[in-house]
């Protein structure tokens, strides 16, 4: 029984082409394309689903089942999902539409589970952790930033263009669309088409400088700083690798005037 378990349900090949084939299941029936088939196959790769969690905690216990964070997020997606097996038999003229959109969503998150078999997929999420960690205080600044001329922002232009800063979360949205050039010239265009020219001159001018700063330049730092967190492991290999290199050249020199010392000594005794 174990053996047919290990090339079955706990073989993580298997599982992988479970979890493609119904990724390709959902996205043929999200596609409106509704087959019975298609119907079986995915309640199909439900049930194995299911089948393989209630395995692993029968062969390797139900304690060393949760302590693991990948059978964590493999059980507890798999668990949310089952409610999708009743989608069948609900009467989706009559049934409630947000119950069957969270019943479809819990079927959907099912293809969370490729991530798993993604390679040195833990060390990725290590140096994301990393780079979060380090950036912290550079997007924690950023935020306060963009808080703090969002509020400006819709002081200036409350009445002019509500739209866009009629209140204080709408301008600090606003706000980010410029600073993640997004539509930013919309902006100020709005403005200038409102207001007297002067005013719309001087309006693309603070818009413009807000873009530079902290779109173009602000942006960039933080891609920056991000990217070197992630990349701290690597450099860390590389600083390890030096330092080796370095400690086997200083041994190799201490052997080289060791054999030096000796010859000398042998050179002193031929001379005698």
């Amino acid at each position: 029984m174990r053996k047919l378990l290990d090339k079955t349900l706990l073989n993580d090949h298997v599982i992988l082409v479970v979890i493609l084939l119904n990724s390709v299941v959902i996205y043929l029936e999200e596609s409106g394309i509704n087959h019975p088939a298609l119907l079986g196959l995915d309640m199909a790769c439900t049930i194995i689903f299911f089948l393989e969690m209630i395995a692993k905690q029968v062969c390797y216990g139900f304690k060393n089942y949760w302590h693991d964070g990948w059978n964590i997020m493999d059980g507890v997606l798999v668990i949310i999902s089952l409610p999708s097996l009743m989608l069948p038999f609900l009467d989706l003229t009559t049934f409630h539409f947000s119950a069957v959109l969270t019943l479809r969503l819990f079927r959907v998150v099912r293809f969370l589970r490729i991530f798993h078999f993604f390679p040195n997929i833990v060390q990725l999420g290590q140096g994301l952790k990393r780079a979060l960690r380090d950036s912290g205080i550079v997007l924690l600044f950023f935020g306060v930033l963009l808080v703090l001329f969002g509020l400006i922002n819709c002081s200036l232009y409350r009445d002019v263009v509500p739209e866009y800063f009629g209140t204080p979360i709408r301008s600090v949205y606003s706000v980010f669309r410029v600073f993640t050039v997004e539509g930013w010239y919309e902006i100020p265009d709005a403005i200038a088409a409102n207001t007297s020219p002067v005013i719309g001159r001087l309006s693309r001018l603070y818009f413009s400088l807000l873009l530079s700063a902290f779109g173009i330049l602000g942006l960039s730092f933080i891609n920056s700083v991000f990217v070197d967190a992630m990349a701290e492991d690597n450099n860390d290999d590389v600083k390890e690798q030096l330092s080796r290199m370095e400690q086997q050249q200083q041994q190799m020199a201490e052997q080289q005037q060791r054999l030096e010392r000796q010859l000398d000594e042998l050179k002193g005794l031929l001379g005698k």
